[in-house]
């Protein structure tokens, strides 16, 4: 499942996703995108996938980004708000290349795949 509950999804179209063998490959081979976690600057602090960015503003966000910018956006799991309303606010802005790890933090964290943050090393113990 990679679509998020049906209350939980902020709208009716289906989201595009980008499941997580495609989200390593893509890392692996340094392919230019960006990777938004969609969670707070805490959250973020604590773990996040690497080569993820974090923005503190949606000013800041929208100043990064350009309208054919490949975006994948994550939070922490499938049901998770942060990335769906993301996800919802830039294709509505108009962002035409956009996708969402619905698996999120969990989904990589659980396939043993590295984490970057402060608690990134506690998780691996």
């Amino acid at each position: 499942m990679d679509q998020p509950h049906r209350n939980a999804a902020l709208g009716r179209e289906p989201i595009r996703t980008i499941d997580r063998e495609e989200l390593k490959a893509k890392l692996d081979r340094g392919d230019e995108f960006m990777l938004i976690m969609a969670l707070n600057r805490w959250a973020y602090d604590a773990k996040h996938i690497p080569g993820s960015v974090h923005f503190d503003t949606p000013d800041e966000l929208y100043a990064a980004l350009g309208p054919d910018d490949e975006v994948v956006v994550y939070c922490s799991n499938v049901d998770c708000l942060s990335s769906v309303a993301l996800y919802r606010d830039l294709v509505r802005r108009g962002y035409r290349n956009v996708r969402r790890f619905s698996g999120g933090l969990l989904n990589w964290e659980d396939a043993g795949l590295p984490l970057e943050g402060e608690y990134a090393a506690e998780a691996r113990q």
